[in-house]
């Protein structure tokens, strides 16, 4: 076991070095300026777009199976997860207050990456077998690129297929089993086998029952949360702005140690904040095009401007409350690490914080085990076809548990390194396919610009 959590490592630094953190924030940049920041500009006309795509579709004309809203949940179920509790944690108590500017950044640029991976899935997705909508960077690589690049998109539906046995499963059910170990005194083994049963009975309905049970369970669960966590807020409103101060200004200075923190560079700051930042909101890691690909719509423009909410939504908002709370609760210097550390800063806010935490934790985990089955799902079925598909959702099941007693440091190392891994073939084809987002979107804006203008007549 020595020798393989060794050899995870060296690859780990070598995909999350200098180059990948260059890149993943380069191409979010370039699509922000090849679309003149648009993402950020048309917010607003995301969450119009968002609310009124709440309904499924009924005109047969339009393709997909799943409402462009219970899209974004799907997307959301499984970006909203351990990342945004125990991640935002891990990455402030390993690289300090600045890790969570670098996740800012990494969120703004990753906005411009989010809506561009939607608008290339439903551009170039497929219709299998069973009259469903496939997508994803698998396919607009295949079909945007060419055969010449087929083995690209191969090589992402490979790590994508084992990323979500980390990422999406085995590192949702070890948080969750922790979490409900530490504050309910739940035997990990009890959590494992309770979360294999409940994943089984959703997995099996296929992608209208996960995206009916997102639909429902991630509003209310991120509500819960942010409620929660500004509540924490209201607690230290007085320390709010000095807060902000200490997360800038340690963004680009090193830290000293100071209590049970042992410091950190600013390399450190940047590392981690990148890292976490995009395992919580996946923006160019590829995953969430592929639930944004079975949209009912038309038009990969209106599902892109949906699509980029997710970005907004996991670490402008969801993600901030975590690392805000840290900060101000001065929990971040305590020496605790990931979703203990969470609970620390809650339950030093209010006494019961720290249950509110494993409550969040345990919803936020499932769902993302949901989602990303989906998405290993549609790799699997990318390699291997249809008949793949069901075993698949056996095994991915069965795993749970396995990640439920397994050890925490190894499993967020492995799901760290796939993460890299998928990216790098997404980021590529982001960017090889960039001119045809940036037409598709001109060609949108344009057109409603016309439109707008005739009803002024």
């Amino acid at each position: 076991m020595e020798v393989i959590v060794s050899l995870v490592n060296q690859v780990n630094s070598l995909v999350w070095g200098v180059p990948m953190l260059v890149m993943i924030l380069g191409v979010g940049l370039f699509l922000s300026v090849g679309l003149k920041l648009m993402p950020v500009l048309k917010l607003g006309t995301g969450f119009k777009l968002l609310w009124s795509g709440r309904i499924p579709e009924k005109d047969a004309d339009v393709k997909g199976q799943i409402s462009p809203f219970n899209a974004l949940m799907t997307s959301l179920s499984a970006t909203i997860g351990t990342g945004n509790i125990a991640g935002v944690a891990t990455a402030i108590a390993v690289g300090g207050p600045g890790a969570l500017f670098w996740m800012w950044c990494t969120a703004l640029v990753g906005m411009a990456t989010k809506f561009s991976e939607a608008v290339l899935a439903v551009k170039y997705r497929e219709e299998d077998e069973h009259g469903n909508h496939i997508g994803g960077p698998m396919y607009y690589i295949k079909n945007g690129l060419g055969s010449k690049w087929a083995w690209l998109g191969t090589l992402f539906a490979f790590f994508g297929a084992f990323a979500g046995f980390g990422i999406g499963n085995t590192v949702q059910a070890n948080s969750v089993a922790d979490a409900l170990s530490s504050n309910f005194h739940v035997e990990p083994w009890i959590t494992g086998v309770v979360m294999m049963l409940l994943v089984g009975a959703v997995l099996m309905g296929g992608i209208k029952r996960i995206a009916d049970v997102a639909g429902k369970l991630v509003p209310l669960m991120t509500i819960f949360y942010v409620v929660s966590g500004l509540a924490v807020l209201v607690v230290y409103i007085d320390d709010i702005p000095a807060a902000f101060v200490l997360v800038v200004k340690s963004a680009f200075t090193p830290v000293a140690a100071q209590g049970g923190f042992a410091g950190a560079a600013v390399w450190a700051a940047i590392r981690y904040g990148v890292a976490r930042g995009v395992f919580s909101n996946e923006a160019g890691l590829g995953s969430a095009p592929i639930a944004h690909a079975a949209a009912q719509t038309n038009n990969p423009v209106t599902q892109g401007l949906v699509a980029m909410l997710g970005t907004f939504i996991d670490t402008i908002v969801v993600c901030s409350i975590t690392g805000l709370a840290i900060v101000v609760s001065g929990a971040w210097s305590s020496g605790e690490n990931g979703a203990a550390l969470t609970s620390y800063a809650f339950s030093h806010a209010f006494p019961i914080g720290n249950y509110v935490v494993a409550v969040a934790l345990a919803i936020f985990a499932f769902t993302t085990i949901l989602g990303w089955s989906f998405y290993s799902e549609k790799c699997v079925q990318f390699l291997f076809g249809v008949n793949a598909i069901k075993p698949f959702r056996l095994i991915f099941t069965l795993v749970v548990p396995i990640g439920a007693i397994a050890k925490l440091e190894f499993i967020w190392l492995l799901a760290d390194t796939l993460n890299a891994m998928m990216a790098l073939p997404n980021l590529i084809a982001l960017l090889l396919l960039s001119p045809v987002v940036f037409r598709l979107t001109r060609e949108y804006f344009k057109k409603q610009k016309a439109l707008a203008a005739q009803k002024s007549m």
